[in-house]
């Protein structure tokens, strides 16, 4: 791979520099290497891919399903026969490490379905007495799709897949954090058998690019994963302009009950992982850890075992399964949270120094997993989404104050569970304020045919295998008066 990368944007099925020749610098957050020299794409080519996407529209609209779906099935087997090189993009654009990247996977997964799955039902009606009516599912025309960076071939996977195949033409931009997956993939657009400006990719920067998705009047919905306040801003721009409508997955704070009775190793185990994977940067994370007063001191010990064995340092060597933050700009934002709860905390668990396989590489943006304790609720590090690998381990004495104080966040994404006691699970799973519950397992454990989403400032709407192709169809309702025919019921 030749380093710096140089990448393009996909406006109709060309691959262009931006449109003033600007780029940005793409540095590695392991090495602090130069590894691209990124397009920022204008105003000007948003303009020019939103164009693209609607004139494509309606030849792309009019094909059956089946037709739509067969360059679909085509991207699923491109993403898998070069998953190897797709997971380098990722760790050399922002620390993912390689032995985590299941991207692929999931992606082929979701261009396979939706390849086979596009076949949107209305339904009719004979409750009116002389009509025949009925509602058709029809696409939206342009749609624009914001995707981040932690995971961006999942998320690209995932609404593009559903929105092309229910007939819309879309308009993506990449996170200027990681924006090379996305960039090879767009590499296989035409290959793959899709008209030009069916999918157009582009780069740059949220208060650009993104801005001019999220104000554009041609633009008819939009769907973006990301921060709240990202979220909160889309929301005010399609407000302003044309009233698009928004798909949000936002952030996070999830918390996690530990009881008394629950199995503590496997709550452990599972809990870590939600919280370090990524070196906790995924909204899903169950940062906020309330454990029963009984069991505190065991489950933090064997909860601290576990982030202590974590292998941190280059993310392209396979045996690392804990990599840099994102960038310089993420690194500083954690460890300013991490220096609030080293003041705020009434302990802090550090496993710096401690941790296998420490980069000796001073330019990494590495961050040691760290663990916080009896930390005050009001605390900032308790209530604001770090995106780190910072853990938080306070105790409940009764099932009332775990709930209370899971529940006392303006988030509302993912909450988890353990106990033995199924009737407890059942009761305090209903009353976890959460778009997802896991009971007896933690984030990132899902199922792609159960609705994907948040409560509160976690978003609005919900994706999945069954759920996306709703948020990609306008609903008509038509009446059909029969003349002469009266009482039809």
């Amino acid at each position: 791979m030749k380093i710096p990368i140089e990448p393009a944007l996909l406006i109709n099925n060309k691959l262009v520099p931006a449109s003033d020749k600007g780029t940005f610098d793409l540095f590695s957050p392991h090495t602090g290497e130069l590894i691209a020299k990124v397009p920022e794409a204008t105003p000007e080519d948003v303009e020019t891919a939103v164009a693209a996407a609607e004139a494509a529209f309606p030849s792309w609209s009019s094909l059956s399903p089946a037709e739509r779906g067969r360059p679909l099935k085509k991207m699923a087997e491109l993403v898998m026969s070069e998953k190897d090189e797709l997971a380098e993009l990722d760790a050399i654009a922002m620390g993912r490490p390689v032995s985590t990247f299941f991207d692929s996977f999931y992606a082929a997964t979701h261009f396979n379905y939706f390849s086979e799955a596009a076949y949107p039902q209305g339904h009719t009606s004979l409750n009116t007495p002389g009509f025949l009516n009925m509602s058709l599912r029809q696409p939206f025309g342009v749609v624009a799709i914001i995707i981040p960076w932690n995971a961006p071939l999942v998320f690209f996977s995932k609404k593009v897949a559903p929105a092309v195949a229910a007939g819309n033409c879309v308009v993506l931009k990449s996170s200027e954090k990681a924006p090379l997956t996305s960039w090879k993939v767009s590499q296989w657009i035409e290959k793959c058998g899709f008209p030009p400006g069916v999918i157009n990719v582009l780069s740059g920067h949220g208060h650009i690019a993104g801005q001019a998705l999220a104000s554009h009047m041609k633009v008819r919905a939009l769907s973006f994963t990301g921060s709240t306040r990202t979220g909160r801003a889309i929301q005010i721009a399609s407000a302003n302009s044309n009233l698009k409508k928004v798909v949000f997955e936002l952030g996070g704070k999830g918390p996690a009950l530990i009881f008394e009775d629950a199995d503590l190793e496997q709550a452990a185990k599972e809990t870590e992982n939600g919280i370090m994977w990524n070196s906790g940067q995924t909204c899903m994370a169950n940062s906020r850890i309330y454990v029963q007063e009984s069991v505190k001191q065991k489950f933090t010990e064997l909860f601290t075992k576990l982030a202590k064995a974590r292998k941190m340092g280059d993310p392209t060597d396979a045996n690392t399964n804990h990599g840099p933050q994102a960038d310089k700009v993420q690194h500083e934002t954690v460890n300013k949270y991490i220096a609030i709860g080293k003041e705020e905390a009434g302990e802090t668990i550090d496993t710096r120094g401690e941790v296998n396989g420490t980069s000796k590489n001073k330019k990494s943006l590495l961050v040691h997993p760290i663990i916080f304790t009896d930390v005050p609720e009001t605390s900032r590090i308790a209530k604001e989404e770090i995106f780190g690998p910072v853990a938080i381990i306070n105790t409940f004495a009764t099932e009332e104050e775990a709930i209370k104080k899971a529940n006392d966040t303006e988030f509302g994404l993912y909450a988890a569970l353990y106990t033995r006691d199924l009737e407890r699970a059942i009761r305090v799973g209903k009353k976890l304020e959460s778009g997802m519950v896991g009971v007896n397992c933690a984030s990132p454990t899902g199922a792609w045919d159960l609705p994907f989403g948040g409560w509160k400032g976690s978003g609005t709407g919900r994706e999945s295998l069954l759920d996306s192709m709703d948020h990609y169809l306008e609903v008509k309702s038509i009446y059909v008066k029969v003349s002469g025919i009266e009482g039809i019921v």
